[in-house]
């Protein structure tokens, strides 16, 4: 590994300016069969072909390239609440168990290029699916637990794989939910129909098998204890996987992931963003039907030789300590989170916090919806160590907006996720006249130069036509990738995402993005969380329509006290950004519709208000949090 210099701004500086240069010094960081010829093939632009003739293998990296110097260390720790069960495996078991994977996938005939699609829960069978798909060469793609039939069905049609693994169900919150019915649902809907289904029986649910399609799991391991089956190198631009965008509509939108520089990347952000180094143990609370879990729960923390764990359960089950009590027994160093977690601990006893012994942990990562500073103090404060928004998407892949403490330690600012990580040259752009906007504390779109840094989506699965015109062409006048995310930077160059550029309300002709309200009403002392969205009104076009969960309910219990506290919060609104903001009715609820991953429902929401359709809830944590917003916008 090459020495970190100590001047973060140089170091960025460099991997826009000497591109290939600094690349090709992260590319040390993996293994590779075959060197690579060209760092970057940009010649068809928006296209960027990483690490060019060179061959290398994902898997490999994760697992084989460790067997020597780290053979029985933790590599992974599977932990589940909801079935009381806790199993660490070695580096050395792991790759056992990932072979013997491979080689059931190879007796039912998938070869190299074949789509594997895995509907899982968080259990270790999972982890040992996806490694043994990009062993072989095979492209994974793994779609959330839980998911409806109809949006599962059209995932299969996208994607066309060969073999589907499954189990009979997932857990949450002591409930056992199904998969099998759904997923014999959705292959019922699908045209591309797989030719196998493996079967995990986990002895949660009954399920009926389908004759000469569906194996059984167990079985099959049996007959390959001692399988012994090489890794097949593969290019360094053969897809990985496929991971479809949360909330798509219509046909599913595909981020294709690359090989070569997919690795790279995430070998490079242990070290540079993570602070992760070999032999520690990596906590991300999230699930690998998200992008999270891809890169931070599977590929990362095990590329750097960390043990990475795998949580199957709630954050306050069996109680609010269950995740700082793993820190402690496993020696965590880096946890990486989501805000909507933190909320859900900030509801519980303090003491939970003080219980355990928290001095492993080098830092807190958290992502995937926008911090809030209430928050982000609270945790701080409780934990007593550097708390690390960060900003990304499913298109990236990794993180491209954070503090690389790893390279130049830098101070947080509380509802920023930090500063353009290196290789990203991230620009804010007039909407407008497409210009970029240099001077600070002024609103743009967060746009990216290209080529976008290793790691990023090649394309769109099966669509470049729609990988271009979906994100190279709304800035005027430019190509350069949209996040479709409003953001400010300051004079320090911290940036600050104010919402997404499509979640804008035009009051009146008054453009207001939906996160500022949320913030300003989220500074009011009784207010734990918000939700805003844009809602159809006939004079003004739209008004801003405000959900919040109060800390304490006996505040809003009284319909006079509801009212005398909304008020407050518009007062709020209209000293920190004007009488135009101000939302048209503050609702309080008990809670925010939200998916599993912790993300709020803000479409659905929207649509209830209008009086549609909310499309597909199957990802919804608790369906009655909707009910409760119909019930409060019902027509009297």
């Amino acid at each position: 590994m090459t020495a970190a210099p100590q001047d973060f701004a140089a170091f960025h500086r460099r991997s826009i300016e000497d591109r290939d240069g600094f690349w090709g010094e992260q590319a040390q960081l993996i293994d590779w069969h075959q060197p690579y010829t060209q760092v970057c093939d940009t010649s068809r632009p928006p296209f960027a072909n990483w690490f060019v003739g060179g061959q290398t293998n994902l898997c490999h990296n994760a697992l084989d390239r460790h067997l020597k110097d780290r053979p029985d260390q933790a590599a992974l720790i599977f932990v589940s609440t909801e079935t009381d069960t806790e199993k660490t495996y070695s580096y050395r078991e792991l790759h056992a168990e990932v072979q013997r994977f491979a080689a059931i996938y190879q007796s039912l005939g998938v070869v190299k290029g074949d789509r594997v699609l895995i509907y899982m829960p968080m259990i270790p069978e999972a982890a040992f699916a996806m490694l043994a798909a990009v062993r072989i060469g095979a492209i994974h793609s793994v779609v959330f637990g839980g998911f409806a039939s109809h949006s599962l069905a059209s995932r299969i049609d996208d994607a066309s794989p060969k073999v589907v693994v499954s189990a009979d169900a997932g857990m949450r919150g002591g409930k056992v939910v199904p998969y099998k019915h759904l997923l014999d649902e959705a292959i019922t809907l699908a045209g591309n129909k797989p030719a196998r289904v493996v079967m995990v029986n986990r002895g949660l649910a009954d399920f009926a098998r389908v004759d000469g399609r569906d194996v059984d799991y167990a079985k099959l391991r049996a007959q390959h204890l001692d399988a012994q089956v090489p890794v097949t190198w593969v290019a360094s631009d053969h897809p990985s996987y496929i991971l479809y965008t949360s909330g798509t509509t219509g046909k599913p939108k595909g981020v294709q992931r690359d090989t070569g520089g997919y690795t790279v990347a995430l070998a490079a952000s242990m070290p540079h963003i993570f602070m992760g180094e070999p032999g520690e143990t990596y906590f991300s609370t999230s699930d690998i039907g998200w992008v999270v879990g891809h890169s931070y729960i599977i590929y990362g923390p095990l590329i750097g030789g960390m043990a990475t764990i795998m949580y199957e359960g709630l954050p306050i089950r069996p109680d609010a300590g269950i995740w700082w009590s793993l820190v402690e027994k496993y020696k965590v160093t880096v946890m990486f989170s989501a805000p909507t977690a933190v909320r859900v601990l900030k509801k519980q006893d303090p003491a939970f916090l003080k219980k355990y012994d928290l001095s492993s942990l080098k830092a807190l990562f958290l992502a995937g919806e926008p911090l809030d500073e209430p928050t982000a103090q609270w945790i701080s404060d409780s934990l007593g160590v550097p708390i690390i928004d960060n900003y990304w998407q499913t298109e990236t892949g990794w993180p491209l907006m954070a503090i690389c403490n790893g390279v130049e330690r830098a101070p947080s600012k509380f509802g920023s996720p930090g500063k353009a990580v290196y290789g990203y040259d991230v620009q804010l752009i007039d909407e407008n006249t497409g210009q970029p906007i240099t001077e600070p504390d002024r609103k743009g779109v967060v746009a990216i130069n290209g080529p976008l840094p290793p790691g990023c989506l090649q394309t769109v699965w099966g669509d470049d036509a729609r990988f271009v015109s979906t994100y190279w062409t709304s800035i005027p006048g430019q190509q350069m990738y949209s996040t479709f995310d409003w953001g400010v930077r300051d004079k320090d160059g911290y940036f600050y995402i104010l919402g997404r550029t499509d979640d804008v309300i035009n009051v009146a002709g008054h453009r207001l993005g939906t996160r500022e309200i949320e913030e300003s009403i989220s500074s009011h002392p009784a207010i734990a969380e918000v939700a805003v969205v844009g809602v159809a009104d006939q004079l003004k076009g739209q008004v801003a329509m405000a959900f919040a969960v109060v800390k304490d309910a006996a505040r809003v219990a009284d319909p006079a006290d509801a009212l005398k506290l909304e008020g407050e919060v518009m007062k709020v609104v209209d000293d920190q950004l004007g009488a135009v903001a101000r939302p048209a009715r503050v609702r309080f609820v008990t809670v925010l519709p939200k998916t599993r991953s912790g993300k709020v429902l803000r479409r659905a929401i929207q649509a209830v208000c209008e009086g549609r359709d909310a499309g597909d809830l199957t990802t919804m944590e608790d369906p009655a949090a909707l009910a409760q917003i119909k019930d409060l916008v019902r027509p009297a």
